[in-house]
């Protein structure tokens, strides 16, 4: 499970690297990547609201063969674009295979969770995209910049990796413990139980903040740097990428053993901090402060994801657990593509630079309102006897 997760996850950075190449090749504007970006997040949520819950009762296993074989449709579309036409729709078909996936992935991953390390699964969600973004990062860095045809190589190599996973997932036992129903697809609403309606609502703040972040990286985040860095090699846009994604990684396994709301906490504060020094690295035109902010901000967003998706993990019904990471996947991809289609649309009429100091200070407010809530939050779960 983890294995998908990650491969599904890099696939989607993957272009990423590639959109530079594809803006050069074919005359594309910021604002037309940031839509090509935006749709694949838009695709995501389609799928998310339409199967979200199907691995409940359908089960896991037959949900993420289905989802594998979309993704490896879509890699095929990519490899063979030739404009934009092509790669619209290449982005459109990865995003119903990752929202048929994350669903029944995540649920997956909390059921097969050893009892002996009951934070395991969650750890492995959290951590899981970012190891797959940064991977997909530097590994389309590389072969953009010294590969041959990367705009195909690349997509010829994640076909042989998903028909790979495939096998494995054709293998693997059932987890989910209600599988084996009728399947029911149809558009259906995001349910929280009433219960746990005012957590999920101050935890997903969160959520949003994060995946801010990771929207406007993954969209302009290559352009940026490379203009930061008066450079045209493309590995430097791919190792941004990779740079905010390691980080996160690396403070999700520090903090893995870390009480949830503590390790939200921190991440937030790491947020703040990583969008100061970006304002500052922006202000001095330094590359150098950006590589730096770069990091802190990567850390600040893994330990926050983390923090938030254990601590909302904590409130599904086992019953139901596919549909509630189905809504907090739903909240992280309405604020990944939002943002950045708007971001990329002023980009067009004020410039990066201007842009990208605006939609900082916007997620930075965010992030102060999310740190002040959550605060509130781990302080009333304190005086009522929980973890904080």
């Amino acid at each position: 499970m983890g294995a998908v997760l990650v491969l599904l996850m890099l696939s989607s950075s993957v272009p990423s690297a590639l959109y530079v190449l594809y803006q050069e090749k074919w005359g594309l504007s910021s604002g037309t990547i940031t839509v090509v970006f935006a749709l694949y997040a838009v695709t995501v949520l389609a799928g998310l609201l339409l199967f979200g819950s199907l691995s409940d009762t359908l089960g896991r296993r037959p949900v993420l063969g289905a989802a594998l074989v979309l993704a490896i449709v879509s890699m095929g579309l990519f490899a063979g674009a030739r404009g934009l036409g092509l790669l619209l729709a290449a982005r459109a078909v990865q995003g119903l295979a990752v929202g048929l996936a994350t669903g029944a992935m995540g649920a997956a991953l909390l059921e097969l969770t050893p009892r002996s390390r009951p934070a395991l699964g969650a750890q492995v969600n959290s951590a899981g995209p970012t190891v797959g973004i940064g991977l997909g990062g530097i590994g389309a860095g590389l072969l953009v910049q010294y590969a041959p045809a990367p705009t195909v190589l690349t997509y010829l190599l994640l076909i042989g990796a998903f028909a790979g996973v495939l096998v494995g997932v054709v293998r693997m036992g059932e987890s989910a413990p209600g599988s084996g129903g009728r399947p029911r697809i149809a558009p259906h609403r995001i349910r929280i139980p009433a219960a746990a309606r005012g957590r999920f609502a101050v935890l997903v703040l969160t959520v949003v903040a994060v995946w801010s972040v990771g929207g406007f990286y993954l969209s302009l985040g290559p352009h940026l740097a490379l203009s930061l860095f008066q450079s045209t090699n493309h590995l430097v846009g791919g190792a941004t990428v990779a740079l905010l994604a390691g980080a996160a990684t690396a403070s999700q396994l520090l903090l893995g053993r870390t009480e949830a709301l503590r390790t939200a906490l921190l991440g937030l504060c790491g947020l703040l901090a990583g969008l100061g020094l970006v304002l500052l690295a922006l202000g001095l035109g330094s590359a150098a402060v950006f590589l730096v902010a770069t990091a802190v901000l990567g850390s600040g967003w893994g330990a926050a994801f983390l923090g938030s998706f254990r601590a909302l993990s904590a409130l599904a019904d086992p019953a139901r657990r596919g549909e509630l990471t189905a809504a907090v996947y739903v909240f992280a991809y309405l604020a990944m593509s939002v943002p950045a289609v708007l971001a990329g649309m002023l980009t067009n009429i004020h410039g990066l630079q201007r842009t990208s100091v605006g939609f900082m200070t916007a997620v930075a407010a965010v992030c102060a309102l999310a740190l002040l809530v959550t605060l509130r939050l781990a302080a009333r779960t304190k005086a009522e006897g929980g973890p904080a």
